[in-house]
Parts: C-alpha cells; structure tokens; sequence
C-alpha cells in the first residue's frame, strides 16, 4: 500500500539478543511463568517483550500478567495482548494467543520509554488460576544474571516451536488414526474439510480452535462449508469401523492432498486441477482488503482496528465480495536471527484465513510493506532474497495442504524508499529476482503448493513500470501465475486531502477542482495494457488495491468518490482483470473504510453497491 495510506506505521524495531530479564514462575493453582525481556535499549527508550509459558500439564484459556517499573517508564506501544496502565501495568491475552497447551509459550511486544526499567513482575495468572507474586523478583543485578538464561531459553523455545510446528502437521494424521482404534472418551471425531480429515473441536462448535495439541473445527464450521464436506464420523453414534474407514481416507488424502481437494470440493476448488490463471481468476469476483490489522507493525490492533472476527468476514461475503486480500507482516519472529516466524503467529494468520474459507471466499495472502525491508538494491539484494526465501518456505510448508482457493502472493508494492521515479535498472532487476525466489521457493515445497496459483507483483505495482520492467517468473507449474498492479490516480482526488482536486469525470460540474488527466479514457487505455501484455498472453492479473479517500468536510465529494470507485471496477472487470477494494479500517475524513471492522455493518452501502453493481 501507498506510504500516504499508512500514517500510522511504526518503524519495525530490533528484536536482538536480551538485554535483560526478570521472571516469575506462578506455583499456585496453574503453574504459569512470565518473563520479561530487553531486546533494544537505546538510553531514553527500549523494546522487549513478556513470555508466557504454560508450564502445567493442563491446557489454559486464558491468562494476565501485572508487572511495574521501577523508575519512570511510559509503555507507548504494545502488541498481541491488550495491555492497561494503572498503578502497574496490567495485560491480558488477545484472544487468540490466550489457549496453551502444556509446555506452550506466547509472548507479547512491548515499547516504552525511559531509561530506570529494572522490573517487578507481581502476578502471571491462568485463567481459573490464582498465581500471584508476594515478593520481588527483578533487580539489576538478577536481571543482569538472568539474561544468559533468558537467551538460551528463547533459543530452546525457538526450536521448540519450529519441532512443534511440525509435529503438528503430521498430528494430524495421527489423530485420524486413533479415532480408529479408539471408543468413548477417547474418540477424536473427523470433519472432511474441502477434502483433507481434520479433527473436531470437543470444546466448541464454531470456527477454529486448538485441542490435543493440534489444530481443530467446530462442528458447524465444518458442516456449513460448502461442497461434499461435513463431519465425517462423530463420537456418539458412529463404529469403529467407519472410523477406521475414515482414518484410511484422511492417510490417503493427506498424501496426495493437491489432488484431494480438486477432487472433493465444488467448482472454485475442483477447478485447480485444469483451469489456468486466467481462467481461474475469473471465478474469484471482485475483492475486498482486510487492510491495516494483519500487516500493522506492531500487532493485529497497533493501526487502530479491532481483532478480526469470522461476523466481519461473512458481513463482506453477505454485501458481494467473493475475494479478500490479506496483506501480513510475518516478522513477528521466534528467532529473529534465523527467520523463524512465531508459531503463535501463523495460527493467527490461519485463523483467519479459515474466516475466509469458511464464508467461502478466495484468499489472497501476501508479504506486505512488513517494516520496508525489501528494498531493490544490489547492495540488499543477497540479505531480501536469503531471507524472503526462508520466511516463504515456512510460511509455505504451514498452508502446503490448503485448496487453490488460496492463493499466495509474494511482496508489496516493492521500491526503494521514498523514491516514486522511474526505477533504474539495478532497482527493478532486484525486484524481478524477488518474484522470482518467492516462486521458487513456494513451488519446492510440494503438495498443493506444487500448483497453487501466485501472484508476483511489478515494480511498485505501478502499471507503466510493471509493462515496461516486468520480468515473469520462471515457473515450473503451468499457467499458474498472475500479476498484481495497483491504481490510485489521479493522486490529487484519490489520496491528498490537501488538494483541491475533489471531483472526477464526466460528472465534473466545475473544472478548477477536476484534474485534466486521468479521466475514464485514461483508465480504460491504462488498464487495456495490462490486457495485452498479461491477460491475453496467459498471465492473470489482480488490480490489489484501489480507492478513494473520504472527505466529508467537502460538499458533493461523496458522489464524484461512488462514480470514480464504480468506473475502476466496471474497467477492470471489462479488461479481464480482478479489482479488490482498498479498506483501512478507518471511517473518518481521509479513511477508506466500506465497513464498521467491528460490526460488520456497512457504512457506505452507496460504495459499496457501486462496486457490486459494477462487477455484475
């Protein structure tokens, strides 16, 4: 997304070794640990984060940590818990990071300011529990000599994580088989979802949750899905022997799950199998973007909306979007100096791109801005593309058994920094070998990703450079790629709200206030170049953001910003391409916002029916 749109953007700070810890090992009713670290000081502020490991050998819903400073400290940012000040500090977990599994940690982002941080930490409580401190336990000096054991306990819990994150792909499986050989208590029911046996929630009904171990759905999740899926055997009625039955299929489908889900599922799944990009784009409808929350640096609430919620995307799917693109920052790291993402992390991803897949939407997801690391120089080029390589594998490996209706997309509106020009050829011959090792490096990990459709980007997904620059990636899956551009012109209307450019077209009453270019044959001619030199010669192409921003401070605005949204997309679809709305979150002057993030209502159903209009 454009720099304009971000205002709220934090520069991503440095998450290096501890520079100091305190801990506090509850031993009451839940046997909670908390521990605080300093990754980055620099005198008058500092980043770190709060660890909380369930240490018990029962699983807890929920937990709350109170710790205090000793000196003048001020936390200005946090993230992945919701975090208070009273007379200490309080936070609690977000959601979905409150569940842990025995010997399971999460952690929290903390920035703050000051420089006497020497911490207390005076209660680590499970939910349920009483866990509370009576005493002290940090001061300089222990958290000095605490500081080696807190970074080999980050660098166990990093193994641990990544160990973890792979028996869980296989637990699976074997979950399905001990459904067979097991009765009563002990039976784990199955859910055929979209041609992969995944395992029933016991604890709840509805959407996605975390049992034994692994991942699991609730049994109305996994009945209201669309196709020949459903739950598949039950705990209170069904034999051993149709468990058993359906263990063998969930094997059998977890080996070949790329021809599974083409098999099992209805037509937008199904047609993986033989549809090219450009076929298959054409069933995806028109889009929507989940912008501003998963990609927000910082944590999923940091840019000011609220947690995503499965009533928010069935209220998208409900108005007609049959797309959503979910832009990420996946450094949310375990071990920042390897890559490793955290594993608490990616379960958060997926659980909303399962709100998608539930509502039965296609799923765009892709690397975004994520701090501005990618930067196009020969100078970066070595650092971006060991580490895109790596972040992709793992990010591929986690979603390898996921249907075509999700795609993966690989950067963001890639360019050096704060420079809109014409790139040079250093700038672009960079970013063209990053599309190229995002595909690589998806398509080496098999399964589904074998043939998943991706979507690569040019240069700045500005349309000329993308035209004039753009290099296709060398792909050994056929015709399964697609490139994404944005549009945002004329700027002065779409996105400056200094500018007295308020209205467009051939509506226009008053030419001081309309740009002289841009005009809808501008649009129509600009996006027919994407038409000839990617849509005809196989390439599919996804317009992955456009919009105009609100300015209810200006009389009449509104109508000029319904026609502009409703040309943009009616052109685009005529010129065979897939246009996602750009949404913020943000319903106030110079937002961008289609919907209450909240709620789910509409709050510009004038918008909104325009572009559904225009799309049909």
């Amino acid at each position: 997304m454009l720099k304009h749109k971000f205002s709220k953007a934090l520069r991503a700070l440095g998450f290096g070794g501890a520079v100091f810890a305190a801990s506090l090992m509850a031993s009451q009713a839940s046997a909670l640990e908390c521990e605080h670290s300093i990754s980055n000081d620099w005198g008058a502020g500092f980043t770190g984060a709060m660890k909380v490991t369930n240490n018990d050998s029962s699983p807890i819903t929920g937990w709350r940590v109170e710790w205090a400073y000793s000196g003048n400290v001020n936390i200005v940012n946090s993230w992945n818990a919701s975090v208070t000040k009273g007379s200490n500090y309080v936070a609690v977990d977000a959601g979905w990071n409150g569940n842990l599994q025995p010997s399971q940690s999460t952690e929290f982002g903390l920035q703050g300011d000051g420089a006497d941080r020497n911490v207390t930490i005076i209660s680590c409580v499970a939910e349920g529990g009483s866990s509370s401190s009576s005493s002290s336990s940090s001061s300089s000096s222990s958290s000095s000599s605490s500081s080696s054991s807190t970074s080999s306990s980050s660098n166990s819990s990093s193994s641990t994580s990544s160990s973890s994150s792979s028996s869980s792909s296989t637990s699976s499986n074997s979950s399905s088989s001990s459904s067979s050989s097991s009765s009563g208590g002990n039976c784990v029911a199955m859910c055929n979802w979209y041609g992969e046996n995944r395992p029933v929630c016991a604890n709840q009904n509805n959407g996605w949750g975390w049992e034994n171990n692994q991942s699991c759905i609730g049994a109305n999740t996994c009945n209201d899905q669309w196709g020949d899926g459903g739950v598949v055997s039950s705990c209170g009625t069904s034999s051993s022997s149709s468990s058993s039955s359906s263990s063998s299929t969930s094997s059998s489908s977890s080996s070949s799950s790329s021809t599974s889900s083409s098999s099992s599922s209805s037509s937008s799944s199904s047609s993986s199998g033989g549809l090219s990009a450009v076929e298959f784009s054409q069933q995806m409808g028109l889009g929507w973007n989940l912008g501003n929350s998963l990609e927000a640096i910082g944590g999923e609430t940091a840019w000011g909306n609220p947690m995503v919620t499965q009533q928010l995307i069935n209220s998208i799917k409900a108005a007609g979007f049959d797309t959503i693109r979910i832009p990420v920052a996946w450094s949310q790291f375990s071990d920042e100096a390897n890559f490793v993402i955290n594993s608490n992390w990616i379960a958060r991803v997926e659980e909303v791109v399962n709100y998608a897949l539930s509502a039965d939407m296609y799923v765009v997801m892709n690397q975004h801005w994520d701090g501005g690391w990618m930067q196009p120089t020969y100078a970066q080029q070595e650092y971006v593309n060991n580490r895109l390589h790596i972040m992709w594998t793992q990010i591929a490996n986690h979603f390898k058994d996921y249907d075509s209706r999700l795609l993966f997309a690989g950067t963001n509106e890639v360019m050096v920094e704060g420079d809109y020009g014409t790139p040079t050829v250093e700038y672009y011959t960079v970013q063209n070998s990053f599309n190229q090792t995002f595909v690589d490096a998806v398509r080496a990990t098999g399964g589904a990703n074998a043939s998943r459709y991706l979507v690569v980007q040019g240069f700045n997904t500005n349309i000329d450079h993308t035209v004039n620059f753009a290099v296709v990636p060398t792909d050994p899956a056929t015709n399964r790629l697609m490139m994404e551009v944005h549009y945002y012109d004329p700027y002065n209307f779409t996105l400056n709200t200094n500018s007295n450019i308020t209205q467009w077209g051939v509506i226009a009453t008053d030419p001081s206030v309309t740009e002289t270019w841009a005009n809808e044959s501008y649009v129509d001619a600009t996006f027919q170049k994407m038409k000839t030199n990617f849509v005809d010669q196989g390439i599919a192409v996804i317009l992955g953001e456009y919009g105009v921003v609100s300015r209810a401070n200006v009389a009449g605005h509104e109508t000029y910003r319904v026609y502009w949204n409703q040309y943009i997309t009616q052109s685009a679809v005529d010129h065979g391409m897939v246009p996602i709305y750009w949404d913020n979150g943000y319903s106030g002057d110079g937002g961008m916002a289609l919907f209450d993030r909240a709620s789910g209502n509409q709050l510009y159903p004038n918008i909104i029916n325009a572009i559904i209009n225009a799309g049909n």
